[in-house]
Order: structure tokens, then sequence, then C-alpha cells
């Protein structure tokens, strides 16, 4: 038994058919769940599942059962994922495999605490279920060791020990040195084994526009309640529990301060996007450690207090001489960082111009007053720094300075501060790079998904090392990379994304693809399922200069083409031949000749295919050049008005001025000729346009291999 054994069993409910919650004998049973909210059960979408198309679609009222025998009615919300004949479930349920439950006449229901960090493992657990293995239907409980499986790729998480029996689906998984549920039983393995779904896939939920609504509805209830219990039940309720069970100093982030802190930022929007939250974690981070920060896992943050979360355990000191890790020696930077952290959330959401629905000024004031209370205890400069953070340096800021009256004392004057540091340039929080490796295996290319964070810091995401076919390239590449996106987007700031292909694949159309998943139309003009090249900046980057240092060549034209002004120079050029009418085609060594000493600003521009047949050659040489910009039409070679189009970009060249003013003059183009129904006539001319802009600095390319005197790379 664990110190959270009974507030577990008074938040346990049994699920049963319509009917079945009356019968003790278990008729009608299907398995368990917890409630995580007033009103609110979570359970595994295989238990509901047994109640078919009816109950799936929330048609069907099904009974939930208490610990005290109390019966009540519940309606399923929401099935993740949902099965494609809801009358006839899957035997095995794919993960996520959760279910959201709505439960009527529940509001005194006690809930469970939901732990707000990424799964930590291995971690000592207990786990809690109804089942009827004995032949009664009673309550349930094991314990074990959370082994594997944090849920940060979308995984089951592995469980040893003495796994609850048949029937427990669906009940908690309670980490008991920390006094949070981690997860939720799915299943039972050979012997001592066992599955269960990581808490955090309820982020799941947030994928699509309603279930971002439910999510921070359900999420808003839990802290709300959460504080509430503690207000009424005091050291009893589950925060009070948490409190007692490990000790924290008085200066340090307790759990009773975190109710406080979670149930104010439930009252706050939800975040856009993950990057939202993760570049406020990162900038927090890298204030408190005042040194550069990576983080070494990415997160996929939903909510403003999973934020918090990944501010725990940021110690100015180590954990060697085996003291708890909750109270590691010398200054504690737990509480600088998480309170840093929230002024940036209230700065955010009160940032003039920020995208989306306008927030309420008292609720941020309102948290602001709070913060500005709970700093006392920090160092003099991070508590200017909130400060500063709050009020913008400015008594109209986000949240107004309090002035003393006349005719009272300012007990609260500070001596004269430090400026405080420059804001964080307004820029998304990260780019994204997908990058694609020739054939390996047969027809397969291998392929990676990555971040490039700043100060070139790179992050990878996905992989798949094995490969697949082309023709499979973007489906494979669909999920990892819309996952990237939402890890990169900051508000009104995209990510771009860069993709690294072999010279036979630069014609792929990288730029119409759509991160619509399969089975899903695309409706209209929606920013989510729209062509990638029309929503944000596409670019190709060439793959094989990246296993060798940069040629001077290289650097040296890149430097130029940022700096401009840019001029456009033909590709490939057809040479006349003395003696005769017609001309011939230019052979790559005379193009490579051409093309070294042109202006290191020119632009190489073909009106063709650059991955196949004469155009491939071309860009053989022009890459071998030193060239880092290029652009070409990326569709067979049968139209007309190929004069048309080299006049046309050698204006948008000369327009753009340098090579960073090209994207998003591309991206124009692609908007102008995506219209399905009348493409824009002064547009045509860019139809299935494609921009090569490879930088060798970011990020920098790998240093330089060592290899055997008299070898190199392809030569025998």
């Amino acid at each position: 038994m664990s110190a959270w054994d009974g507030p577990a069993r008074r938040s346990v409910v049994r699920i049963s058919a319509p009917g079945g919650g009356y019968e003790r004998s278990g008729t009608g049973f299907w398995g368990s769940g917890f409630f995580i909210a007033p009103g609110w059960v979570l359970t595994c979408a295989h238990v509901v599942g047994n109640g078919g198309g009816g109950v799936l679609g929330g048609s069907t009222a099904i009974d939930i059962t208490d610990a005290d025998e109390r019966t009540v009615q519940g309606r399923v919300a929401l099935v993740l994922p949902g099965p494609a004949d809801p009358d006839a479930p899957p035997r095995r349920w794919p993960l996520p495999d959760l279910a959201l439950v709505e439960v009527a006449d529940a509001d005194g229901a006690d809930c469970l605490w939901l732990s707000d960090r990424s799964t930590i493992v291995p971690a000592p657990v207990s786990l809690h279920g109804w089942s009827l293995e004995t032949g009664e239907l009673a309550l349930r409980f094991g314990v074990g060791i959370a082994a594997g499986g944090d849920g940060t790729e979308g995984n089951a998480m592995l469980l040893r020990g003495e796994i609850p029996v048949a029937g427990c689906s669906g009940g908690p998984v309670v980490d008991t040195a920390r006094g949070a549920v981690i997860g939720m039983s799915k299943g039972r393995g050979k012997d001592t084994a066992g599955l269960a779904v990581p808490i955090t896939a309820l982020r799941r939920i947030a994928d699509d526009a309603p279930g971002r609504s439910l999510l921070h509805s359900v999420v808003r209830a839990h802290d709300r309640h959460h504080l509430r219990r503690y207000r009424t039940l005091g050291m009893r309720s589950w925060t009070g529990l948490q409190q007692d069970h490990r000790p924290h100093a008085a200066d340090s982030f307790t759990p009773v301060l975190r109710a406080h802190l979670f149930a104010r930022l439930a009252e706050l929007p939800p975040p856009g996007t993950p990057a939202e939250v993760m570049a406020l974690v990162d900038r927090a981070k890298r204030r408190v450690i005042q040194g550069p920060y990576q983080p070494g896992v990415e997160h996929d943050p939903r909510s403003w207090r999973e934020g918090v979360g990944l501010l725990y355990d940021v110690r100015a000191g180590d954990d060697a001489d085996g003291r708890d890790p909750g109270r590691g020696p010398g200054r504690d930077l737990e509480l600088e960082a998480v309170l840093l952290y929230t002024a940036l959330v209230v700065a955010e959401l009160g940032r003039p111009g920020r995208p989306g629905p306008a927030v309420d000024g008292q609720l941020l004031r309102d948290v602001g007053t709070w913060l500005e209370n709970h700093a006392e205890p920090l160092t003099d400069v991070i508590r200017w720094e909130i400060d500063d953070i709050l009020h913008g340096g400015a008594p109209d800021g986000p949240v107004p300075f309090r002035r003393p009256r006349p005719d009272t004392v300012d007990l609260d004057k500070r001596p004269s501060r430090p400026v405080a540091p420059a804001a964080t340039p307004a820029r998304a929080r990260a780019d994204v790079i997908v990058e694609v490796d020739d054939v390996l295996y047969g027809t397969r290319y291998p392929w990676r998904v990555k971040l490039l964070l700043e100060d070139d810091l790179v992050t990878p995401l996905k992989f798949d090392e094995e490969g697949v076919p082309r023709a499979l390239l973007r489906e494979a590449l669909r999920e990892p990379i819309a996952e990237a996106l939402s890890l990169g987007d900051v508000g009104e700031h995209l990510a771009a994304l860069h993709v690294v292909l072999p010279r036979e694949l630069f014609d792929e159309p990288l730029d119409t693809w759509q991160l619509t998943p399969p089975g899903r139309a695309a409706s209209g003009i929606d920013p989510h399922t729209m062509p990638l090249g029309q929503r944000r900046v596409v670019v190709v980057r060439d793959r094989r200069r990246r296993d060798f240092p940069a040629i001077p060549e290289w650097r040296r034209r890149w430097k130029a083409a940022a700096a401009g002004p840019l001029t456009a120079v033909s590709l490939r050029k057809e040479v006349p031949e003395p003696g005769h009418d017609s001309p011939r085609r230019e052979t790559g060594h005379a193009t490579y000749r051409r093309l070294s000493f042109v202006a290191d600003t020119a632009v190489p521009v073909y009106c063709g295919e650059a991955a196949a047949g004469a155009g491939a050659a071309a860009m053989e040489a022009a890459l071998a050049a030193g060239h880092a910009v290029a652009i070409w039409r990326r569709c067979a070679p049968d139209h007309r008005d190929c004069a048309d189009f080299h006049d046309q970009v050698s204006r948008l060249v000369s327009e753009a001025g340098t090579a960073e003013g090209l994207p998003h003059r591309i991206r124009e183009l692609r908007i102008a000729c995506g219209d399905p129904d009348e493409i824009d006539p002064g547009a045509r001319w860019a139809q299935s346009i494609a921009l090569l802009l490879d930088s060798p600095d970011h990020p920098p390319l790998p240093d330089t291999p060592l290899y055997a005197p008299g070898t190199w790379p392809g030569v025998s």
C-alpha cells in the first residue's frame, strides 16, 4: 500500500454496459477508468469499444460506478484513434487507445493529479482498477516499475511487477515517488509484464481544432479542481499529500505553489502551437543556466502547465552526495525558471498584434500580481527581470505598475536596476530540415527530420535509416514534418522547410505536398491542409555537397548572394555552332567554365527540369562552380514560354535583391499559381517554380572526415 492508494480508490471507476453498473455479478462489466476532472473520466478506447457504434458515437449512455457503488451515466465524447467501422471495433486497439467520457451528476468526484511533466522512467508505480479475476467484482491494486517508454515517441509504456489482472485496463498508473498519474493500463503481457498508455498521449487530442478546445476545457477543470480541493481539504487533498510526501524548502517551487499557479494558467488562452511553449521554456532555461542551452529531447507540450513541467530539476548543484534529487545542493534555480517562464507567458499573451482572440487584460494583471508577490525569494537580478518582462519597461506594459498613494511610503522602491536583456528577435522557434539520402537498399531512400534551432543547434526528431521508395516518401514524411513544424511555428512566425535532397530528386514537387491525413479531404483555404509551398517557405538544398568540407567558391558565392544585389544568368546556354543554322547543346564542362566566371551574385536560371537530362548536367556544373542559389522549373520541357520565364525571373531576382529576399517572393508566386479555379495570368510563368537556397554555414557542415593517406571517398 502507498500513500496514494486511498485517493486513487476514490477516483477509479468501473465502466459497464447500460444497466450493468448495478450488477455486482459483473454482468456487462467492460473495464476501468478514472476521474481526471469534474465530469470527465479517462479510459481506454478498447474498453468503451465493447459498446459498438452507439456508445462510440455518444448516442448510447454507459454506466460509470465508483467505489461507493454510486452509478451514473456517461457518454463517450472522444475516442483515439477512431475505428474504421465503429460497429466492428478492432480486436487490438492501436495507440494511443484512449477515450474521454463525459459523466453527468459527478461534480463531487475526487480527481487524480495528472503529471505535468513528460514521463520519467524508470519510476516506481502503483496500478489500480476493477477486476473479476477472482470471481468477485472488486478494486485491485498492484505495484511495479515503469521500465521504459516515456511517451516522447508516442509509444507504449512498459510495466514490470505485480501487474493487475484483466479488467484493470483503463485504470491509472501512479508514479509513487512524485504522486502523479503518468499513464493508463492498457493490457497484460507475459508473466509480470504489462503495457500502459503514457499520459502524454492526451496531447494527441489537440491534433485538430475541436480536440484542442476539448483538451483545454478538461485541463482547465482539472487544475481548478485541485486548487479548490486544497483550499477545502488542506493536507488531506492530493496537493497536500504531495507536499507532505516530499518535503520542500520554503523558498522552492512547492506542490502548493504549483496548484495556485496552474489554476491561474488554466484561465489563460492555450498556446497556439507546441513551439510557443518550447520557445519560452528555452528562453527561461537559457537565462537561469546563464549559458548555451539545447534541449536533449524535443517535447510536444500543448498547454502552458506542461512548460512548467519541463523546468523541473534545473539545479545549480548536483546530487552526487545522494541527497533527494528534489533538494539538490546550492542555489535552487527551479523557482527562478518557473516564475521567469510564467512572466514570459503573460508578456507573450499581452503582446500587441499577437494572432488570435484578444486576451482579457484583467486575467494577465491577476497572474502578474501573483507573480510579483511570489518573486520575493528570488535573486535581485531575476526579480528585476521578471518586473521588466511584465511591465515592458514602461508604466503601460501588460501589467501596469502598482504605484503607492501620495501619502504613503513606497516600501517596494528598488535601487537603480541594470538594463533588461534585449528581447528575443521575433522569429520562428526553429526551422525544419528534412534530409533524404541517396538510395541505400534497392530503391529505398533513408530520411531524417530535424529542427534547426537558434544558434544553429540541430535537434533530431524522426528518422528511417532503412528508408522508403520514392513513391512513398510523401506519405512517410507527412506526420514527421507536421510534428516538426508544430515545434517550430510561434504565433505569426512560421518555420521554413529546408529539404536536403539527392540531385535526382530535385524535381520532386515538395511545395505541393499537403499534410492532410489519408481519408481526410482538404477543405477550402485551410492553413493546416493547404500545400506547403503556399503556407510557408520551402527550399531545396543539395545532399551530395554536405559529405565534404565546403569549397571556397561555395562560401564566397553564398556570402555575396546574402549581401546582393542579385542578377540572373542562364543555367544552360545553347551554343551556336559555326557553319550550321541550328544550335548545339552546351557541354557540362563548358557550363562549368562559364558559370565559374560569372559574378558571385549571379543566380543560375533554367526553364526546365534540373534532376534529369541536360538540366541535371548543367545543375551539376553550377554546384561544382559553387553556386548556392538557383531557380528552375520542375516540369517537362514541352512549354514554349522560356523567354518569358527568363525575363520574369531576371526581374524577380533583381527586385528581391538578396538571397534572403527570394523565398517569400517565390511563396507569393506559388500562391498566385495555386488557385484551382483561375491561375493568375501574371504568374502563369511561375508554375512549378523551384528554389535552391543552400547555405554552407547554417547549419554548419560536419567537420572534415579523416581518410587514410592517398584515399578519398568514391576514388579507388
